[in-house]
């Protein structure tokens, strides 16, 4: 299950821009973050407002296939809007290098969110950052293929 319907590309430029570049080479060039060396994927989500596919660049956090999506917006004091739209329709694409599959975002807490924050940290440092920076509670969620979702 792919995620259809009208694309709207980023009003950011970069993210638009890396969106194009990621997707049209299948993830080997704008792979990264800026110059970081820090391997991205590509989540393609529907939009809650505009029911308009929307694509967005995230930090690669991978573990036994499935993938957390960090709501952290380098800190800023709010949510970036993509979270609002995972928690009105779960059903993403995931992109990462060439290969592209469906699956189910949830949000995690507690325990379960701990050890993925772990695990989000340990791939990129900077988070550990962006909580600081913020009062909000950082959002974490947990993306899994659609055949080992419950």
């Amino acid at each position: 299950m792919s995620v259809d319907g009208e694309y709207e590309p980023s009003a950011w430029d970069w993210v638009r821009e890396q969106v194009e570049r990621f997707e049209a080479t299948d993830g080997h060039e704008a792979n990264t973050l800026f110059d970081t060396g820090y391997p991205i994927i590509v989540m393609t989500n529907r939009g809650v407002k505009s029911g308009k596919v929307r694509k967005t660049p995230l930090m690669r956090v991978e573990h036994d296939g499935e993938y957390a999506a960090i709501g952290s917006q380098g800190g800023a004091p709010k949510h970036p809007g993509w979270t609002y739209n995972l928690l009105a329709d779960p059903h993403v694409e995931l992109q990462d290098g060439a290969v592209k599959q469906p699956m189910i975002a949830r949000l995690v807490e507690g325990e379960k969110r701990a050890l993925w924050w772990q695990r989000a940290v340990a791939a990129y440092p900077p988070y550990a950052d962006y909580q600081a920076a913020t009062d909000r509670v950082i959002p974490v969620f947990v993306l899994s293929p659609l055949s080992q979702a419950s």
